[in-house]
């Protein structure tokens, strides 16, 4: 009996200690900061100039939700506790349209405490323009977006981990016709995060003028302009084999080019091997492209 009892006590000390080592594991883990990091990009517009003003990036964490990728467009329901502003040092006008061929705007970066990222905020100002046929026009921004464009995230953040999240504006879908001459801004944007998707680098040649250059794969389709080089990448890819197609403007007399079984893995920059011609005739077919 006495060896038992004893045997019991050996038992129960070390269960103790087993979830005592599991708690402050547990409290290990809760710990720490991780670095967030946020950078602007654009999907294609055809217009001259879109002018957005951003005023803060803020995100909203939480310890636990499960939240998937998306968009709200109204931030004047729900709940607003919780926002930490990511420190925007000063406000930034950016004509979107300036971010293609791979080009990206550095908007915030800071040091938040590891844990659930529920949300990211997006908040505008009010001096925001189009350019359209020469002509500078009010582009016309509802407050609920100006008091923050919410793109839910659902990201778990590990301490020590540095973390890029891409906010893909899509012009075309975001600037709206009102009509009567005038246009209204109502964003629509991809959020990808850099460290879980891959991306499509390449150049295409033969055409002086943007050329659209969309990837589609079963995951869906992303899409973005050349720049004056001919350079371009797309960014937030769901990691799989995708068919890039890209497409000149009307009235130039260039074909569309196709670029079959491009494979995306996840964190990599799968770069073309061999530039994308534009020919006059006929459609032109290339081969794969190379990680790097």
């Amino acid at each position: 009996m006495k060896k038992y009892n004893l045997f019991l006590m050996l038992f129960v000390f070390a269960a103790t200690l087993i979830s005592c080592s599991d708690d402050e594991d547990d409290a290990m883990n809760s710990e720490g900061t991780a670095q967030v990091a946020v950078k602007l990009t654009d999907a294609p517009g055809d217009y001259e100039e879109v002018w957005v003003e951003v005023e803060d990036v803020m995100v909203k964490m939480e310890a636990e939700t499960t939240a998937e990728t998306g968009t709200e467009s109204d931030g004047e329901t729900g709940d607003e506790e919780g926002w930490v502003s990511l420190g925007i040092a000063e406000t930034k006008e950016i004509n979107l349209l300036e971010l293609t061929g791979g080009v990206t705007e550095f908007l915030a970066e800071a040091e938040i405490p590891a844990g659930y990222l529920q949300e990211i905020r997006l908040v505008l100002g009010d001096n925001n323009t189009i350019v359209v046929d020469g002509n500078e026009l009010i582009l016309d921004t509802p407050s609920a977006q100006q008091s923050g464009l919410k793109l839910k995230v659902g990201q778990e953040l590990q301490a020590d981990t540095y973390y890029t999240f891409i906010l893909d504006f899509d012009v075309d879908q975001s600037v709206v016709s009102q009509g009567n001459g005038g246009y209204s801004l109502k964003p629509v944007i991809r959020l990808s995060l850099d460290e879980t998707s891959g991306s499509i680098a390449g150049i295409v040649t033969g055409s002086t003028e943007p050329v659209l250059v969309e990837a589609q794969s079963s995951a869906g389709t992303v899409s973005a302009y050349t720049n004056a080089e001919g350079v371009f990448q797309l960014h937030g890819l769901e990691p799989g084999t995708y068919v890039l197609t890209a497409t000149p403007e009307e009235g130039l007399g260039l074909e569309a080019a196709v670029v079959n079984n491009i494979e995306v893995e996840q964190g990599v920059v799968t770069e073309l091997e061999e530039p994308i011609i534009l020919e006059g005739s006929t459609e032109t077919e290339t081969g794969t492209g190379t990680e790097g």
